[in-house]
């Protein structure tokens, strides 16, 4: 299973985005308080659209909280890991796999990421912004993941137009 964690997310936009983006993929989305926002808030479900409902989700107290009741391995996004994302064989479907995110402000902390290096990682960007969006660096490594996993139980074909849309 494919698993988005967001370490204390502090935009309800992103989230929300998030959420859409998990539930058209079918990974399940952790959120580790505290958040900078409520769940219910407008703007979460804004941005998630009509989708959130689709979205599998829980709510940890804190990262103890989380990391207690989830086995698997834990892979971490952050503008300090020596590794490009694509490094990393995410082939394997029968992995319990966690991609966590930090907050939107300072990210993961240090001292988290320091119990496993060899799992930190860093999506290449050049040297005019610090990092990209949270919303769009989980839809870059959750489409890596399922591209190497040929995209377990997606679909290929357009199912509201047909496949053959474009050829009518």
């Amino acid at each position: 299973m494919i698993n988005i964690v967001l370490y204390e997310p502090e935009i309800p936009q992103n989230t929300g985005n998030i959420m859409r983006t998990c539930a058209g993929t079918g990974a399940k989305l952790h959120l580790i308080e505290p958040m900078g926002f409520k769940i219910t808030d407008k703007t979460v479900k804004r941005s998630g659209v009509n989708y959130i409902e689709h979205c599998d989700y829980t709510i940890y107290e804190d990262f103890e909280d989380f990391k207690s009741k989830n086995k698997g391995t834990y892979y971490y996004l952050t503008r300090y890991g020596r590794k490009p994302h694509t490094s990393f064989d995410f082939s394997n479907k029968d992995e319990n796999i966690y991609l966590i995110f930090g907050k939107e402000s300072t990210g993961i902390p240090k001292e988290i990421l320091k119990e496993d290096i060899e799992h930190c990682m860093r999506i290449p960007m050049n040297d005019n912004i610090r990092a990209l969006n949270v919303s769009n660096s989980v839809a870059i490594m959750l489409y890596e993941v399922l591209r190497q996993q040929d995209y377990p139980n997606l679909l290929k074909e357009e199912p509201f137009k047909g496949a053959d849309y474009l050829e009518k």
